[in-house]
């Protein structure tokens, strides 16, 4: 089960002919929170699974910022608790994460008739450097700001601030962090769906049962705890213990342009020119992330969400006020993607005025940890652990002292780059020395204009648990939104390096290739 080579061939079968043993704890969700909860029960040397109905961080969690920030914005709520740990958290894994986390230049730029206007973000930044214990902000004048980024829009600015926090691949965190659980012993089974809860004769959780969505077998797995992570779909798995309904589910999207459309080196914030919201641009992965909105949901939550008209109109407005010295249109966009997010509904009418801290609810035995932010998913899991702490054997301490991310080896010298060995390192963990030993000539180079190599297609179809292409090109390694066309154009290549590694057979490569271009189209494309 603890396969430290990576989810090979027959790895899902063995786990699932395993999962008749008494486990101590159950996680539903394998987004980051439920990555997190995994890796610290794993750590602590509990029999923990994990189990997914989709793909691991096929939800929120590939779908986010991207941020690793430390919460400016609530210490405009006077939040300095939440702040002082964000900052902490955030700068814990720069530490340990380089290759993965890595600095991130900010920019906020202030125009005239702003609401706050630029002393108050000025005041609120002395703070933040404050808590961090590190001075590292800056006041500019209007041509400063255009030095730092020519492309910005000059008329009626009245200046801005720099400071720093950090960008991260959400999807491959979620990833590392599930692997260095595997390999402290812990159990992760995705396209997993829970169809139910084990209950007591009083009505309280004692396992699950569950559904394997490739061949339909079903089984009842027992666990004195079980978890929930399932964010946006926390409410779904509570119905099973007769709580109602308490979330809003938010949707958040995101523009993505090439760089040569978008060119910026650092992320630029400012107000929303329609509504004064805060949205931001920012180099990533080689494209430009333009984001983001905070609509509400509704009922309905697909898999696969999309970017609305409204949104789209609403994020290019931003664009154009911004950038109108480029003179973008929708012509420009490269990808969209859209994720849903919980919040606890209070009534507030903006949903952007609903608070973003994480809870903990504990209902007839399901422990349900929802909200919160990518930064402090340690916290979280630490937290939703010490809740149970009293039903796992020996009682034990979970210490924020600890490491985030394991520490890893220095990969064997290499001709590679030392900026690309940095930051396979950070993605891949103890896996990176494997994936360049498997690569093939030439696969050790990038994908177009993508930092991404071929090296890293054949290592994620080998041995990272993939089960439909999606999960390659949208997760595994993220062409679908930094490629042009979603890496269509590219398949051909794909195709000839993938396919062996998947053990396919044309008909199951033809047919994953049509799912793929059509989610894409649907969910990923701005064009009709």
């Amino acid at each position: 089960m603890n396969n430290g080579n990576g989810w090979t061939t027959g790895w899902r079968e063995r786990l699932w002919s395993d999962l008749d043993r008494r486990w101590d704890l159950i996680v539903v969700g394998g987004g980051i929170t439920g990555a997190g909860i995994l890796r610290e029960a794993s750590r602590a040397g509990f029999k923990a699974l994990l189990v997914e109905a989709s793909d691991f961080a096929s939800g929120t969690s590939s779908r986010s910022s991207k941020l690793v920030h430390g919460g400016l914005r609530y210490l405009s709520n006077l939040q300095i608790k939440l702040t002082l740990e964000s900052v902490r958290e955030r700068d814990r894994l720069l530490r340990e994460g380089g290759g993965l986390i890595e600095p991130l230049e900010n920019v906020i730029a202030s125009y005239q008739g702003d609401r706050p206007p630029a002393w108050v973000i000025g005041a609120a930044l002395v703070v933040y450097d404050s808590l961090a214990l590190r001075w590292r902000h800056k006041h500019h004048v209007p041509k400063e700001v255009k030095a730092l980024c020519p492309s910005i829009n000059l008329d009626h600015m009245a200046g801005g601030y720099s400071y720093f926090d950090a960008q991260t691949d959400d999807a491959r965190l979620v990833l590392r962090v599930i692997r260095e659980a595997v390999r402290a012993g812990g159990a992760a089974l995705n396209y997993a769906s829970v169809e139910g809860l084990l209950r007591d004769r009083s009505g309280r959780a004692h396992g699950i049962g569950l559904c394997d969505r490739l061949s339909g077998k079903q089984k009842e797995v027992q666990a004195p705890i079980v978890i929930s992570a399932t964010g946006a779909w926390a409410d779904q798995l509570r119905s099973h213990v007769d709580a109602k309904p308490r979330l809003r589910p938010l949707r958040g999207s995101h523009l993505f342009f090439p760089l040569d459309k978008l060119p910026l080196t650092r992320c630029i914030g400012f107000l929303h020119p329609a509504d004064r919201r805060p949205v931001f641009a920012y180099p990533w992965e080689g494209v430009a992330l333009v984001g983001t909105t905070d609509v509400d949901q509704g009922a309905d939550l697909p898999a696969d969400p999309h970017v609305s008209a409204t949104e789209i109109e609403y994020l290019m407005h931003a664009v154009t006020h911004a950038f109108r010295p480029l003179n973008l249109g929708l012509k420009d966009v490269q990808s969209a993607m859209s994720g849903v997010r919980a919040v606890v509904d209070t009534g507030q009418a903006n949903p952007s005025k609903e608070s973003r801290e994480f809870v903990l609810w504990d209902e007839n035995g399901l422990l349900t940890v929802t909200g919160g932010k990518l930064t402090t998913f340690r916290l979280m899991a630490q937290q939703a652990l010490r809740a149970v702490r009293r039903r796992l054997p020996d009682r034990p301490r979970f210490s924020a002292a600890q490491r985030v991310l394991d520490p890893i080896e220095a990969v064997p010298e290499t001709s590679l780059d030392p900026t690309v060995r940095v930051r396979l390192l950070g993605r891949y963990g103890a896996d990176a020395p494997a994936l360049i030993a498997a690569a093939m000539p030439d696969e050790l180079t990038p994908i177009g204009n993508t930092p991404s190599l071929w090296a890293e297609l054949r290592w994620a179809a080998r041995a990272e648990g993939v089960v439909h292409l999606d999960d390659l090109l949208l997760r595994r390694v993220r062409l679908g939104i930094i490629a042009p066309g979603g890496a269509l154009p590219l398949m051909d290549r794909i195709r000839s390096i993938a396919q062996p590694e998947l053990g396919w057979d044309d008909e199951r490569w033809l047919s994953e290739e049509a799912a793929y271009a059509s989610l894409w189209r649907r969910c990923y494309s701005v064009r009709p």
